[in-house]
């Protein structure tokens, strides 16, 4: 049993220690939910805090970590802690692991919480894991709940205690720690990834709250209303058990019926966080929808990420860019369309502009696709690089000004000088003749015509194409 310093609520200077002799009874074991709680047995505390699992037994789900030969299990039951993050969507049971480890390890485990600790307090617990290791060769534990919102300084204040065993550092995130946790301490950690829950564990939470004397004891669920529960949790263990908790409430005496699970849940939970994978991952979803010309999918991500709390002003202004980006001259009409809808959303707002936006994402989801756009950008900027400062053709040149002529802009140059400029052709204006172009080179030397845009062939680029290919771009290619 370890010594335990949980006060979640608290700055680490201010925790209270709790000796291996005077740890709780089974029945009253540490907070519960991956938010910190009040000890199981508590009346008053949460659902999902009295069914806090206090073993690795209790743990539903993540059997790859936890079932038996897992290596999260391994080490934890032999009491061989490396630094460790734990990574998953809230629910999945982070700090629930974080706390059997508390009751397993027979190191010091002190818990933070990334919210409200500071560099001074990390500083105060690194000294005080140091002390206790020089005095009683005791080991430390620190526990860091939402590390993903310590900021890359105080993330650097962990790394030497970490580096040299001071601490066994426990992140966790709901957030990618390939982009929020700094490099140096993601790399002296093990990733442990935890899964949503699976729909048969959160069935089985929901039994168990109803039968075991922590949970709702008494309490009868119908079918219906237990399916009801696991959908609406996706995945998400503490969700699952506050919803019923809630339905429970309403249902009174009487068995808890889908109904109340609707009443409880309001509107449907949407796992979302508009900084995090979720918010990347569905963004990347809906214009790859749209890319691919799918108009349901582009119109369900778009609806999804808008019910999610999602800036609407994001998505138009991805669609406007999708719209050059991936459709270009295959449908010019794409770009206006992309940018009305945005202009709809500044004038009109939401929940009418969903129209808008919803007519623009199946518009250019059904619009020909081309990214000869993308390509000429690319093919520009290489030729940039390799070319550097090429000289621009002569007849191209400014004339506004006096003197222009005499250096060979705009027209031939005849002098007897030897620093005369070599004579050039003249600029020919293209409205002067019937055709509305001339066949006179624009390009700077090394590159030729066909170089840079490279239609693909397809909607209103052919007739485009059509027309380029009709026509001479250089002098002395005139038929």
């Amino acid at each position: 049993m370890s010594e335990r310093l949980f006060d979640e609520g608290a700055a680490v200077g201010q925790d209270a220690e709790v000796a291996a002799g005077d740890a709780p009874a089974a029945g009253d074991r540490g907070p519960a939910g991956d938010a910190g709680g009040a000890p199981l047995g508590q009346a008053d505390a949460p659902l999902a805090a009295r069914l806090r699992p206090a073993s690795l037994d209790e743990v539903v789900g993540q059997a790859t970590l936890v079932g038996q030969g897992a290596p999260l299990r391994a080490a934890v039951e032999a009491d061989r802690l490396t630094s460790a993050i734990l990574w998953g969507p809230p629910g999945t049971g982070k700090t629930t692991l974080a706390h059997v480890i508390a009751e397993a390890t027979s190191s010091a485990f002190v818990a933070v919480s990334a919210v409200t600790a500071g560099v001074k307090d990390l500083r105060a617990a690194v000294e005080a894991a140091r002390q206790r290791r020089a005095h009683t060769e005791r080991g430390t534990v620190l526990f860091v709940d939402e590390i993903h919102r310590f900021s890359a300084a105080q993330q650097d204040a962990l790394l030497p205690a970490v580096e040299d065993g001071s601490v066994v550092l426990i992140g966790a995130t709901t957030q990618n720690p390939m982009v929020e946790v700094n490099a140096p301490l993601l790399s002296r950690s093990l990733l442990y990834r935890l899964d949503a829950l699976g729909d048969s564990d959160v069935a089985v939470l929901v039994d168990r709250a109803v039968t075991d004397q922590r949970g709702l004891p008494g309490t009868t669920v119908t079918d219906e209303a237990a399916q009801a529960l696991v959908a609406a949790a996706d995945g998400d263990a503490r969700a699952a058990l506050t919803a019923l908790e809630a339905a429970a409430a309403i249902a009174g005496d009487r068995a808890v019926t889908a109904a109340d699970v609707s009443a409880a849940l309001a509107r449907p939970r949407l796992r979302y966080d508009r900084a995090g994978d979720a918010h990347y991952d569905q963004a990347s979803a809906f214009i790859k929808s749209l890319r691919g010309s799918d108009p349901d999918a582009g119109v369900y991500w778009l609806v999804r990420m808008l019910a999610a709390g999602e800036d609407p002003k994001f998505l138009a202004r991805r669609m406007v860019i999708l719209a050059g980006e991936d459709i270009g001259l295959a449908d010019p009409q794409a770009l206006p369309v992309a940018t009305a809808a945005f202009a709809a959303l500044e004038r009109v707002g939401l929940p009418e502009a969903r129209y808008n936006l919803a007519q623009a994402a199946i518009y250019l989801a059904l619009a020909p696709k081309s990214n000869a756009v993308t390509q000429a950008l690319a093919a520009a900027d290489t030729a940039v690089e390799r070319l550097g400062n090429a000289d621009v053709p002569h007849h191209l040149r400014d004339t506004h000004y006096r003197g222009a002529a005499a250096l060979g802009h705009d027209g031939p140059v005849g002098s007897d000088s030897a620093n005369a400029p070599t004579p050039q052709a003249a600029y020919a204006y293209p409205h002067d003749d019937p055709r509305g172009w001339v066949a006179q080179r624009y390009l700077p030397e090394g590159l030729e015509p066909g170089d840079i845009w490279q239609p693909r062939g397809r909607g209103a680029e052919l007739t485009l194409q059509a027309w380029r290919d009709s026509r001479p771009c250089t002098p002395g290619d005139e038929p």
